[in-house]
């Protein structure tokens, strides 16, 4: 693989991971995070809204006025989100969680991390390398979003997925952590963890 493409898929994940490192998507790694299925849900929808709203807006970049490059860019990414919300509410196994997450599904169109890669990125740059950083920066907010939800579900409610974990050996609940500021308690370990690892990002 090119030594470019490589970066372009693994630096969002890791060193440039657009939660831990670029501080964005920070509000909906809090509210949606008190359950892993509803974790896993948002990072699915967030991966597939901004990979395919990089992949048409490179496709469309050449032929977008610059002065109404703005308003074209969120009918694209509204039109994606909306086709997911749809998908969600078909299904019956997914109908209760897109409940679950309320407005969440439909605020990913103000997503600082969807809006920003389109302009960073998918605006600058051929189709291909677009969708991939679009999955890939998707792919790094998931992965914040499964690990703050892993923790606050396994110790507030005792189960993972919704099965019974932890109560079986007799654990109390803990319903501090499936409130939002043990979320952020959470977020700030995984920066602190993180920064001691690379070095690069500690402020001089």
């Amino acid at each position: 693989m090119d030594a470019k493409l490589k970066e372009t898929i693994l630096n969002p994940i890791f060193k440039g991971n657009p939660i831990t490192v670029l501080v964005l998507g920070i509000c909906s790694s809090l509210a949606v995070t008190v359950t892993l299925k509803g974790a896993l849900v948002m990072a699915l929808s967030v991966i597939v809204v901004t990979g395919i709203s990089s992949l048409i807006l490179s496709l469309l970049r050449n032929t977008i006025p610059g002065r109404v490059r703005i308003i074209v860019q969120l009918v694209v990414v509204a039109m994606m989100v909306i086709l997911v919300d749809q998908i969600l509410k078909s299904f019956e196994a997914t109908y209760a969680i897109d409940k679950q997450l309320s407005v969440y599904i439909g605020l990913i169109i103000t997503n600082c991390i969807v809006m920003g890669r389109i302009e960073a990125f998918a605006l600058g740059n051929k189709p291909w390398p677009s969708f991939l950083d679009g999955i890939a920066n998707g792919a790094g907010y998931g992965l914040i979003l499964i690990v703050v939800a892993f923790f606050r579900e396994l110790l507030g409610s005792g189960t993972l997925f919704g099965f019974d974990i932890l109560n079986r050996f007799g654990y109390v609940p803990n319903n501090l952590v499936i409130l939002p500021p043990f979320a952020l308690i959470l977020l700030g370990c995984i920066v602190w963890v993180q920064r001691s690892i690379q070095k690069d990002l500690q402020e001089k």
